[in-house]
């Protein structure tokens, strides 16, 4: 018997899950307050406009904004008496607290928050891999049974999802540190290149690249996921305030011209960062990997790209990851291909065979 599973928010989350469920043979029905919206998600495979005449769902996601989640999760449970609801909301303590607040049978219930999503919002934007090799976490409230977190486990996995659980606290705190607190330091750091000079901007490199690569995400969905997280995010931002007056504090004597133990400062912080940098999952959540790096000289023209990586692909190497970085005022860019150490130096020959230039 297929599985039926009413998506109510057809945004980049809500209409990339239901092309992935579609795809996976599940009947999807899409709902949401703008036909625009829903009209659009159906017309990219994410399922059938919802209708009167539907019959119930076994399922429910909502994929709505984190303000009104909880209210919409509430109504869904009144709605269909017998399905299993779940939330994509990327806070888990305010929208449960609102569905308790709101009296709706939390057995029914499991929240759920699949770490997936792009720069670019809306369903235009939707994509059926999104989630593949993606965390998603489901998060069980006290009262959730057993067949609710299991319903919404299988909804996690037929979307592509690599399946964990926690408790709505641990949620939060964990996504303060490994998504929120990250998506206002990007903010910050391109917050200060505003005032830059032209010719200033000019000289940015891959390293600005790769640290605001958020910072062009939604303010107003951000602004919703920082206040519904707020004392999590507040605490982790607490102890980056403290290192940051530590570090400010050894510029500070460094920039006197003494110097004397500021230095320990700095490595110290840098060190830190390369430790925790070293525990951040590798490839579809596996152990961290060390890749190496082969960089090639690239020309700005058209099919150029292309062609590198089908040289790649020819000489029987996977690529693990890719960096595109143009030299400022050059005919050419540098793609840092990433791959595993074994193979670097045969990808490197058979790329100078085909007449890649590579750079150092």
């Amino acid at each position: 018997m297929t599985t039926s599973v009413r998506i109510v928010g057809t945004g980049l989350i809500g209409t990339s899950l239901g092309i992935a469920l579609t795809r996976a043979g599940y009947a999807v029905v899409l709902a949401d307050p703008s036909p625009t919206a829903v009209a659009l998600a159906r017309d990219l495979g994410a399922g059938s406009v919802a209708d009167q005449a539907d019959p119930a769902p076994d399922v429910v996601v909502v994929a709505a904004p984190p303000d009104v989640a909880g209210a919409v999760v509430a109504d869904e449970l009144t709605a269909w008496p017998d399905a299993v609801v779940t939330d994509v909301a990327s806070v888990k303590v305010a929208v449960l607290e609102d569905v308790r607040r709101r009296g709706a049978d939390l057995t029914r219930y499991a929240g759920s928050h699949p770490m997936a999503g792009r720069e670019r919002s809306g369903a235009v934007a939707a994509r059926g891999d999104l989630f593949d090799g993606r965390a998603w976490v489901v998060v069980p409230n006290d009262q959730s049974s057993d067949a609710a977190i299991a319903a919404v486990k299988d909804i996690a996995i037929a979307a592509g999802g690599t399946v964990s659980t926690m408790s709505p606290a641990e949620h939060d705190a964990a996504v303060a540190v490994v998504s929120h607190v990250p998506q206002l330091a990007s903010s910050l750091v391109a917050g200060r290149l505003r005032d830059l000079t032209d010719p200033a901007v000019a000289l940015s490199g891959q390293g600005i690249r790769d640290v605001t690569r958020v910072a062009a995400s939604d303010p107003q969905l951000w602004t919703q996921i920082l206040a519904g997280n707020a004392a999590a995010v507040r605490e982790v931002l607490a102890h980056v305030h403290t290192e940051l007056t530590e570090v400010i504090g050894a510029l500070d004597v460094l920039a006197d011209g003494d110097g004397v133990g500021a230095r320990e400062v700095l490595a110290r912080i840098v060190a830190q960062g390369n430790a925790g940098h070293a525990r951040i999952p590798g490839k579809h959540g596996a152990a961290p990997t060390a890749y190496s790096v082969v960089v090639v000289l690239v020309p700005d023209q058209p099919g150029e790209l292309a062609r590198l990586l089908h040289d790649v692909g020819d000489a029987g190497v996977n690529l693990e990851d890719l960096h595109l970085e143009h030299g400022m005022g050059q005919p050419f860019g540098l793609a840092e291909i990433s791959v595993l150490p074994a193979v670097a130096e045969r990808l490197g020959e058979e790329l100078s065979t085909r007449g890649w230039r590579l750079h150092g």
